[in-house]
């Protein structure tokens, strides 16, 4: 996958997998003795009990700890597993840069003896309730709309899913969107914007007018008043959710 042998290189030092995020995605998995996980990165909130990551960028393989499970590159569409190949089939983050969102969730059916397990976002909600996007980055709201699968839509292609409300805490490790909710100048950096694919693919010129404007709203102290409110949670639900479907 080309977007992420370019944006993909600084994923091992920005999306570090946070651990009650983690908690909440191998709860989710539930008792699966074997698990594959599609669309898989640098392999963050894989269990132990992972067998096999599907991963089409090999800068994004190359990124994987040590021990971690064997990876093939291959795309979720064209997986190249047989039927009921694991108890349980994750992903993460990953059904936006499917190019046929349907044939890969046939997929994840196809080769899940048990249970599946998504994470993904409510884009309605994530506009509403994400400052930067509502107020600073149309242009990146703008172009998450042409991307983000409904949530409904994946919840009733994988056969009925039930979804989970998954919050961000303040302090969140995983560097993704709305990671820094509550720590508004890392949006600044532009090493935090290259991990996050909605601002590398939305690029620095669609960007910058926002990000000049942010920079002078947290200058002036009004960023603050304006959202003093979040300075007060601890954890944020801007719209990711776990979809959870039993096969």
């Amino acid at each position: 996958m080309a977007l992420y042998d370019t944006l993909g290189t600084t994923y091992g030092r920005t999306r570090r997998p946070d651990p009650r995020i983690a908690a909440r995605i191998h709860a989710a998995l539930g008792d699966a003795t074997d698990v594959v996980n599609v669309g898989a990165g640098t392999g963050s909130y894989e269990p132990a009990r992972t067998v096999l990551a599907v991963e089409p960028s090999r800068v994004m393989v190359a990124q994987r700890p040590p021990g971690s499970a064997p990876a093939v590159c291959a795309v979720a569409e064209r997986l190249p597993l047989r039927d009921g190949a694991a108890d349980a089939v994750m992903a993460l983050l990953t059904v936006h840069h499917w190019t046929d969102p349907a044939a890969g969730i046939a997929e994840l059916r196809r080769i899940a003896r048990r249970r599946i397990v998504v994470l993904t976002w409510d884009q309605r909600m994530f506009r509403e309730r994400f400052w930067l996007v509502r107020e600073y980055l149309p242009a990146a709201a703008a172009f998450d709309d042409s991307r983000a699968v409904p949530v409904d839509r994946l919840a009733a292609q994988l056969g009925g899913a039930r979804q989970e409300p998954v919050p961000v805490p303040h302090d969140c490790t995983d560097g993704f969107g709305a990671a820094f909710w509550r720590r508004p100048h890392a949006y600044l950096d532009p090493r935090v914007r290259a991990g996050i694919s909605l601002f590398a693919q939305t690029g620095e010129d669609a960007l910058a007018p926002g990000l000049a404007a942010l920079a002078d709203d947290l200058a002036a102290g009004r960023w603050h008043t304006r959202h003093a409110g979040l300075l007060t949670l601890d954890t944020l639900d801007v719209g990711y959710r776990l979809l959870v479907a039993d096969v």
